[in-house]
């Protein structure tokens, strides 16, 4: 009986394994119109007898405009292009911050982690959701191209209450398609990102005003994103 249940234990890794594999080299050339994100707000949504708010809408990178992926970049992720999924200095920097009772920074979560969490997990602190964003960050990094996980970052990323993306965002909050963002606009959305159910893009306060004028200076100091062609 424990070698069937074993047996079956094997089985059941094996089929998990191959198609974690077989889901994110699909999702390299296919959008994704869809994500675990997505269904938990709007289930939360449905329990609280609230109308499902999902405003999604997916374009290519070169779609959106140049400012957008640097903007980020300088919000979230400023060694994005050099590292390889995992950035072990800002991972450093913020658990030495937590351990001398510092300012609490954002923890060194990168933007192919974000990506790998909002793409194929569940939300949650789990150690074990934790290590499968670091499996699913490893697959990314392995299989998807820089220029791949920016661009399902920038459509899949929550921007707002029921915004998800960087074209819905730019037609709920700005009115615009996202080619005619300005390079203020990409840096205002950017702001939000910390928190997009708390702060908006539409409305900012002082707070994200200040934010807003960090992230210009910072973008400053940022490369152009690279093209995939």
């Amino acid at each position: 009986m424990v070698k069937k249940v074993i047996k079956f234990a094997k089985w059941i890794a094996g089929l998990l394994f191959v198609s974690s594999i077989l889901s994110v080299v699909a999702y390299r050339f296919i959008p994704v119109y869809f994500t675990p994100l997505m269904f938990s707000r709007c289930f939360e949504q449905i329990v609280n007898g609230e109308k499902i708010k999902l405003y999604h809408h997916w374009i290519s990178l070169e779609e959106m405009p140049p400012s957008m992926p640097v903007a980020v970049m300088a919000s979230e992720d400023q060694r994005f292009l050099t590292h390889h999924g995992f950035d072990y200095k800002a991972i450093e920097q913020a658990a030495k911050s937590n351990l001398n009772g510092g300012k609490k920074l954002r923890g060194g979560s990168t933007i192919s982690q974000q990506t790998a969490k909002n793409v194929f997990l569940w939300q949650g602190r789990s150690w074990l959701r934790k290590g499968l964003e670091a499996y699913f960050t490893f697959l990314i990094e392995t299989f998807w191209s820089k220029q791949r996980i920016m661009e399902v970052y920038l459509n899949s990323i929550e921007m707002g209450d029921g915004i998800y993306g960087v074209q819905a965002c730019a037609e709920k909050n700005f009115d615009v398609d996202a080619r005619n963002l300005t390079r203020s606009d990409c840096a205002l959305i950017a702001a939000t990102l910390p928190n997009p159910r708390r702060f908006s893009s539409k409305a900012p306060g002082p707070y994200m005003r200040k934010r807003l004028r960090q992230i210009e200076t910072q973008m400053k100091h940022i490369p152009a994103f690279p093209s995939d062609k």
